[in-house]
């Protein structure tokens, strides 16, 4: 037994996941994490390995996770694939039976929404291709010379080259638009189509559905008689109305087809040569036209639909706050991600602010902070009691406000070695504030200079350093905080390994996420 999933239901999952997000009953965030890549990995940077989608993996995107920021309606939107006008390129022309024994004569593609039919020109502005100079002499079509500027409502050539190209001129990226959603493969289509104010003009003029716009010859034919044109010839179908001129040459071959009145409510068509008198004698080769059927409602009635809108990009951008410090910098980072409903910290109640920090923090008392340095990604260890150590890594570090954040790696509590304990047990002890058996709250640096201590007179999300307010990002308790997100909350969605990135205090970043559907 055969089945398919259509393409149609690809363009729904699109558009229920863009308003899944715009929903207030679930919460998205983009997350970045993994500082040290290429200690896991040597060729990391050159050839990131691709993620594994299992529970375990999982669990260890939340061990290396630093921070998320949420994901709102205006950062995601519907996006195609990105063929930018270029003089002297052929381009394949919309059609409505493209399949396996029918292919888009440039892309060679099975269907028309992995073919090259539409096109976004130097004004950021979108067209379909009508007709690409198609017929028997040029199967494929012609290169295209006039790029389109027009923003006329009805289809029509570029220019005056004679290059055989019809375009539809469909809608405008915003400047909005083009800063989050513009990218090298991608184009973003409007958010509100369909009933929205802005593309009003092109939706309303395309209220005839199955109306004629194009019909093509496959083969002229030979022995229609002289040169002349017959007007009002009829096409017959399931529509009504949809009539063509037809203009034989001197050769007894049909030249052109062009429309004279599209009709309405077409899903298939014949052009009615023999009932227009358009004939030839038996021994002679008859002529091979073909009906372009346009999408439902016609041609920019629903560009969803019309241009196979099954992706949707994600947009975030890290920027640097001095008033939420979630996203570190001095560090790298090599993963990215998006998750869903995440809860926070110790909660049942999903996250709702807008950025949250995935990592712990302690701050140092102030009197030591000229005693030591911090380097990325270096072991940071407490005694937190007899025979116990807690162990973790470093993501940030402060020097001016003391906070040092750090993860936990599970490698220091596992062992890959057979008959071999790891160094600090097989238990993750957690960094404390109230140590046991009257020890004395410090740090013991691998490979540091010193100890320091935690300051455990400090509490609260910002500090006053020489009458100037710092936030800490996170909220701190006796010199220790948690992160503002739980572990293993919420579901991964999307994973992806990049080469690692350093974040340095005068960048920003912008992430762009394409998921398709």
């Amino acid at each position: 037994m055969s089945a398919i999933i259509t393409e149609q239901f690809r363009i729904l999952s699109a558009e229920n996941f863009r308003s899944g997000i715009a929903s207030t009953g679930s919460s998205y965030y983009t997350w970045v994490g993994l500082p040290n890549a290429p200690e896991l990995d040597a060729n990391w940077n050159t050839s990131p390995p691709a993620p594994v989608d299992s529970f375990d993996d999982e669990n260890r995107y939340w061990d290396t996770m630093i921070a998320m920021k949420k994901i709102n309606s205006s950062d995601v939107r519907r996006v195609i694939e990105k063929y930018s006008w270029a003089s002297g390129e052929k381009y394949d022309m919309y059609r409505h039976d493209y399949s396996r024994s029918n292919l888009a004569p440039v892309s060679k593609s099975t269907g028309l929404y992995s073919s090259k039919y539409y096109v976004i020109n130097q004004d950021y502005r979108v067209y379909i291709c009508l007709d690409n100079g198609f017929s028997p002499e040029n199967p494929t079509g012609k290169p295209s010379l006039d790029e389109p500027l027009f923003t006329d409502l009805e289809p029509r050539a570029a220019g005056t080259s004679g290059d055989g190209y019809v375009w539809k001129y469909l809608y405008t990226l915003t400047p909005t638009e083009i800063l989050r959603f513009d990218s090298t493969n991608f184009i973003p289509v409007p958010e509100n189509w369909i009933s929205g104010d802005a593309n009003a003009a092109v939706r309303d003029n395309a209220t005839t559905s199955g109306q004629i716009k194009v019909v093509t010859i496959s083969n002229r034919g030979t022995g229609y008689g002289t040169a002349t044109t017959y007007q009002n010839v009829d096409i017959l179908g399931d529509g009504e109305g949809a009539k063509a001129s037809v203009t034989i040459n001197a050769d007894g071959k049909i030249e052109s087809v062009d429309i004279s009145n599209g009709g309405s409510g077409y899903s298939f068509g014949t052009l009615d040569l023999d009932g227009a008198g358009i004939t030839n004698s038996p021994a002679s080769t008859n002529a091979v036209t073909n009906i372009i059927i346009p999408p439902r409602g016609g041609h920019g009635a629903d560009i969803y639909e019309e241009l196979g809108a099954r992706k949707v990009m994600v947009y975030t951008r890290l920027e640097n706050d001095d008033t939420n410090p979630d996203f570190i910098t001095g560090n790298e980072f090599a993963r990215i991600g998006i998750v869903k409903d995440p809860l926070v910290y110790a909660s049942s109640t999903k996250l709702s602010s807008e950025k949250a920090s995935a990592v712990h923090a302690l701050k140092v008392t102030a009197s030591q902070l000229n005693l030591i340095e911090f380097d990325p990604d270096a072991l940071i260890t407490q005694t937190i009691g007899i025979g116990s150590t807690a162990v973790g890594r470093v993501v940030s570090w402060d020097a001016n406000t003391g906070v040092l954040k750090y993860w936990q790696d599970n490698k220091v509590a596992t062992s890959s070695t057979v008959g071999t304990a790891p160094q600090f047990g097989y238990k993750l002890q957690k960094f404390t504030n109230t140590l046991e058996d009257g020890l004395t709250g410090s740090f013991n640096i691998t490979g540091g200079t010193g100890t320091v201590a935690i300051d455990t007179s400090f509490s609260g999300i910002s500090t006053v350093l020489n009458n100037r307010t710092y936030f800490l990002g996170q909220t701190f308790d006796k010199g220790v905080a948690n992160p503002e997100v739980n572990p293993q909350s919420g579901q991964i969605i999307y994973v992806d390994n990049r080469p690692s990135i350093l974040r340095s205090s005068n960048q920003k970043e912008d992430i762009k996420i394409v998921l398709e559907f």
